[in-house]
Parts: structure tokens; sequence; C-alpha cells
């Protein structure tokens, strides 16, 4: 489902298990720091292109730990 506005996507640092599943998923998105864990690239803005990778790694987080709100 496309919508209208800009999402970005977050990892919670303290959440994240290193589990990866969001990098394995959506790479243009995220990346893995030097201990394993997640963090979003850049300023965590999503393409409209990349809005749906960034909802199913949402889901696939076993620990919660990412984030995607809209901006106005």
């Amino acid at each position: 489902m496309k919508t209208t506005g800009k999402w970005k996507v977050s990892v919670q640092a303290d959440r994240c298990q290193g589990h990866n599943r969001c990098y394995a998923i959506a790479p243009e998105l995220f990346e893995v720091d030097e201990l394993g864990n997640s963090k979003a690239r850049g300023d965590g803005t999503v393409a409209v292109a990349l809005e749906d990778k960034a909802r199913l790694a949402v889901k696939n987080c076993p620990e919660h730990a990412i984030r995607l709100t809209q901006e106005p």
C-alpha cells in the first residue's frame, strides 16, 4: 500500500539483538555495525519504491526494534 508523505525507519539500539532480518530484507534501508547490530542507512528516509520492504522489515524483527514513522 503506497501512501503520500515521507516515511523514515529507525532501529532502537537498546532492543536490537543482531538478528539482521531487516538487513536481509532491505539492505537498501539498513546497515550492520561492527557489533553486528542493525541501524538505519543514512537518515532513515524510505524511498516510495521501498515502502513495502520497510513494512516487511518491521514485521520480521523478533525484538520489535524497528520503527517506521511518517513525517508530514
